[in-house]
């Protein structure tokens, strides 16, 4: 009897584990395609353009070659956006799922920056480069250009990382804005000023702030005088954010100078550009001069070198170190007088204004930064740093005429932010260490890269110290230029670097 009961409980308990198993499967295999289900659904175009509110998506979508083409072929959302299914696909989804909910549910879409999304270094986050190799598996089509060859090559043998976008940025959205790859032969030749030409160049009798004429244009520019001076160069060890590169902090003493009151503007250079633009010569060919004086200036750049954000008072921007030297060498030219690009001190000295705090204009760094949870959280003091510096916060990603800021206590504008400028010294990291001269420094005797200072548009508060220090990167801000051998005079991969000068005057005149 115990026998029969015991086969009978054991036949019951092996019936029960089979359908729970069954059962269990089928939950299974139900929430598998469920999921499967959701995640295709949640993956279309359509869901996409639910959640993601910036402005134009779709229609900049559709315009671009990745949905109108000759081939006729769309290539969808999550294609660009995601990485090919296998290779993180379902982790990078919740994780762009999740950030995107947040935004759509508790953010103001008309509060968020969406020309600073699209920039280079934030696009990098939200585009795959698996899956534009993945859809473009031959780098080397027959229709490929020289030019196109010559950068898949680079891209394929390059040490440092090269990503797709880094050319093809507005391939997925179209920009009637964006930089093109082309050689613009009609850059700097139209002439819209109705100012009528200056004779002759500013006579300067004294020193003491004039105002600089170009003959034959119409253009001019202020020129501050700035007294000769001591003071603390360098950022000392307790200031917030210091890079050991900013000290230690030494005296240093300069002659009297003028510096330009804002940074040298399109208008500026286009006068340069004409008098001096090499048109239709490619780079690496020596020009012939009938003068043994005569400056040779640069090729037209490829693309639009304002970014499609107006020239005028805007700073020029994208040209290289070595341009804005000749540039210099022209003005020096044309004026009779002594310009160049600044040294190190002299724009630290400019900049700070006889002040000693982090910025001319006083504040803690800290509360300026929008570095840090709690900033982004609460958001960054902007209530005193707004007034004087474009910077990440209050650029809307592009650069913004003198007029948008105050003036630092020299009468200089946009020293920190707007664009970071350019300086005549050789950068070295430990050149404040080494050094031994402390009146009228000129940076290391050679080097590679140049010093740059002040910050631009893209900066965080921190980085437009009056002390922080940064330096032309000349191979990354020449990746996607298409030219063998790579421009002299333009840089393709760096938007937000300009400059202004400086010019010295005569020993007769100092004390006038």
């Amino acid at each position: 009897m115990n026998s029969k009961n015991t086969q009978r409980k054991t036949s019951v308990g092996r019936k029960t584990k089979v359908w729970f198993f069954i059962s269990g499967a089928v939950v299974c295999l139900l929430l598998l395609v469920s999921a499967n289900k959701l995640i295709k659904y949640t993956s279309t175009d359509e869901f996409c353009m639910v959640c993601h509110i910036h402005p134009h998506a779709e229609q900049a979508w559709m315009l671009s070659t990745h949905h109108n083409n000759s081939s006729g072929t769309i290539v969808h959302c999550t294609q660009c956006h995601m990485p090919p299914e296998g290779e993180g696909y379902v982790f990078a989804k919740a994780k762009h799922g999740l950030k995107d909910a947040y935004g759509y549910f508790f953010k103001d879409s008309a509060s968020i920056d969406w020309e600073k999304k699209k920039l280079l270094e934030n696009a990098k986050k939200f585009v795959y480069e698996k899956s534009c190799l993945d859809c473009h598996e031959n780098l080397y089509p027959v229709t490929l250009s020289v030019n196109g060859g010559n950068a898949h090559l680079q891209y394929e043998t390059s040490n440092d990382p090269i990503n797709c976008i880094n050319c093809h940025l507005n391939v997925g959205h179209y920009d009637k804005e964006a930089a093109l790859h082309a050689q613009d032969t009609a850059f700097g030749i139209t002439v819209t000023s109705t100012e009528p030409p200056y004779e002759s160049a500013a006579v300067v009798t004294e020193f003491k702030d004039f105002t600089e004429t170009l003959p034959g244009t119409g253009v001019s520019f202020d020129m501050i005088a700035l007294p000769g001076g001591t003071f603390n160069m360098g950022s000392p060890e307790d200031e917030p954010f210091r890079e050991p590169d900013e000290g230690p902090v030494r005296k240093v003493t300069l002659s009297p100078f003028w510096m330009a009151k804002v940074e040298v503007t399109w208008n500026e250079y286009l006068a340069f550009f004409r008098a001096t633009g090499s048109q239709g010569r490619t780079e690496g060919k020596t020009v012939s001069t009938q003068k043994t004086d005569a400056i040779s200036g640069a090729t037209p750049p490829w693309g639009a070198p304002d970014q499609g954000w107006g020239k005028g008072s805007r700073p020029a921007i994208t040209m290289s170190w070595h341009a804005a030297n000749v540039y210099c060498r022209w003005l020096s030219q044309v004026t009779g007088k002594k310009y160049r690009l600044p040294t190190e001190a002299e724009w630290e000295y400019a900049c700070r204004g006889g002040t000693e705090t982090p910025y001319f204009f006083g504040g803690n760094p800290k509360k300026f930064s929008s570095e840090g949870f709690l900033r982004k959280l609460i958001g960054p003091d902007t209530s005193v740093i707004a007034s004087y510096a474009v910077y990440n916060v209050n650029s809307s990603s592009k650069t913004e005429e003198p007029s948008f800021v105050k003036e630092n206590p020299f009468g200089l504008k946009n020293m920190s932010g707007n664009v970071a400028e350019f300086c005549l010294d050789y950068y070295s990291a430990d050149f404040y260490s080494v050094d031994s001269i402390r009146v009228n420094p000129r940076g290391p005797a050679r080097g590679q890269e140049h010093v740059v200072r002040g910050g631009s548009f893209k900066s965080d508060a921190k980085d437009i110290r009056s002390a922080a220090r940064d330096f032309t990167k000349t191979k990354a801000w020449l990746v996607t230029d298409p030219q063998m051998p790579k421009s002299i005079w333009w840089y393709s991969d760096v938007i937000d670097v300009g400059f202004r000068v400086v010019c010295e005057p005569d020993p007769g005149l100092i004390g006038k």
